[in-house]
């Protein structure tokens, strides 16, 4: 069942997405040191805290009986027309289960409900399986941007919702 998460649900989701996406991290390399930024390193309970209270992110869970098994969220800066999904995951021992497109087509629904015509996503862009993912779900790639603090490449894509 895909629901909003509460606010006590926070510290779970916090400590699943860091673990989710350490498999990433150990694939290309990306440390504390070398990535402060970069998701496993960054999110804490209170950042996304932050995120719901004060950014007015909205937070879904896809929950079963084992707990928490998956996550997104959706930003959608004042008087925009596309909205941001960030976070999405799925724990590595539920991968390829389906959970990750059925947590897509929730962010999809949840975004057009927001007035959203658009999404936007940012991957690693050297994550070719991940980029194909999000091409095989109709996302564009737009385009690429080098920032200082990753050791990456952040590639940039859209969906027209």
């Amino acid at each position: 069942m895909i629901r909003p998460v509460q606010r006590e649900e926070l510290a779970q989701c916090a400590a699943l997405i860091r673990s989710s996406f350490l498999t990433v991290a150990e694939e290309f390399g990306f440390t504390a040191e070398n990535a402060p930024r970069f998701t496993v390193f960054a999110v804490t309970e209170e950042r996304l805290w932050r995120q719901m209270a004060q950014e007015h992110r909205t937070m879904y869970g896809c929950f079963e009986e084992e707990g928490l098994i998956g996550f997104y969220s959706l930003h959608r800066p004042e008087a925009a027309e596309s909205c941001e999904l960030n976070n999405l995951w799925v724990p590595p021992d539920s991968r390829h289960k389906g959970i990750g497109a059925l947590l897509l087509e929730s962010a999809f629904e949840n975004a057009r409900k927001m007035g959203c015509t658009q999404m936007e996503i940012g991957i690693v862009e050297e994550n070719r399986r991940l980029r194909a993912w999000y091409e095989a779900h109709d996302f564009v790639h737009t385009v690429t941007k080098k920032f200082d603090f990753f050791p990456f490449i952040c590639g940039y894509m859209r969906k027209e919702l």
